[in-house]
């Protein structure tokens, strides 16, 4: 990890491919150049969403065109709905009608649904074509456009077809989150609190007290990711421990019929695991105490308000379920967690330890 200028750079190595993790304001301007300077690309084409194109989208086609490239875009609706089968072959029916070529690029501009979405589609077009993601949250700045994790929601479950298909780059401009929603905002620092509590004490310590910039969070939180996914890119051992607080949040998050942002769904899986921990004695409950405060201080909810036999449906759905059991990773002390291979009857165990 450098920290060039007023530039935060985390490299991220993985077996497939290496890249950087860019962290600064003002960040859009360098698309353009960044495409040039790392392909041979002609042609491009942005995928944004509705909310953000009109802030941010005339910005990054001026980059872009700026580098000498032919540049078209695509903006679809704002939500989970549109990270379905649906909107995935309305993109990949676009980029064959601009012509795209295994040497051109793509670019997603926007939150989680939009890098899934824009992800999934680089990686199974023409058997795949580069990208890069310029994520517009905090919790994609974070996370989800880290990692080369791409997918999008079948009916039976989230996140249920999907490719590790890693970017080019990423530029997180931080600037772009002073128009992001409040909401928003908070729902990306279940991310941080959920890397905090699974890996990095010390980082919980400065969210309980504030005295970290979000330039510091961001780095953190992609310096530890990078770190997992180095070791662990196809999440078969310890990249696990990145779904801490997503069993439940995924279930959550569903059965809300995505009312819930993905990050407040997080939130309550994360409160959920936690309650579940300390009566299954892995936890002390000073640290679940901690955990629920930190939560609720960030404006989080810490639930459930759904019946747990119909959560329990759900997750039975889990695309994580192997050999009929599924890993759950479980906190033992903040900045400490172990993964748990439960079968279908303890996780039901699990589950409803998570009521008070």
């Amino acid at each position: 990890m450098t920290d060039t200028g007023k530039t935060r750079t985390v490299r991220v190595a993985t077996e497939s491919r290496s890249y950087d993790v860019r962290i600064a304001s003002d960040l859009i301007q360098d698309i353009g150049s960044t495409i040039q300077n790392l392909t041979s690309a002609k042609r491009c084409v942005l995928v944004s969403g509705e909310h953000v194109f009109p802030l941010y989208g005339e910005l990054a086609l001026k980059s872009i065109r700026s580098a000498g490239l032919d540049v078209a875009e695509i903006v679809f609706p704002a939500g989970e709905s549109t990270k379905g089968l649906t909107c995935y072959g309305e993109l990949l029916n676009y980029l064959s009608e601009q012509r795209l070529t295994r040497s051109d690029c793509l670019v997603t501009l926007g939150g989680g649904v939009t890098g899934d979405l824009g992800g999934f589609a680089a990686a199974t077009y023409q058997r795949g074509i580069d990208y890069i993601q310029v994520p517009t949250t905090l919790l994609a700045m974070v996370d989800s456009s880290v990692g080369g994790k791409t997918a999008i929601n079948l009916p039976s479950g989230k996140n249920q077809a999907g490719a590790f298909w890693q970017p080019l780059c990423v530029l997180c401009d931080t600037e772009m989150l002073h128009t992001l929603p409040e909401r928003e905002l908070r729902a990306g620092y279940a991310e941080v609190i959920k890397y905090a509590v699974m890996g990095d004490a010390d980082l919980f310590d400065h969210l309980q007290l504030r005295d970290i910039s979000t330039e510091e969070v961001i780095e953190t939180c992609v310096k530890i990711k990078a770190e997992i996914v180095a070791e662990d890119e196809r999440d078969t051992g310890r990249r696990r421990l990145l779904n801490l607080g997503h069993t439940f949040g995924h279930a959550v998050e569903s059965i809300s019929g995505y009312e819930l942002l993905h990050g407040e769904a997080v939130a309550v899986g994360l409160a959920m695991i936690s309650r579940s921990a300390v009566k299954m004695g892995k936890l002390d409950p000073f640290s679940r105490d901690a955990i629920l405060r930190l939560l609720q201080d960030y404006g989080l909810p810490t639930g459930p308000e759904w019946d747990a036999e119909e959560l329990f449906g759900l997750i039975r759905a889990d695309k994580k379920l192997t050999s009929g059991k599924l890993h759950l990773i479980v906190p033992k002390a903040i900045g400490w967690c172990e993964i748990v291979a439960l079968n279908m009857h303890e996780l039901r165990y699990w589950l409803e330890a998570a009521y008070d």
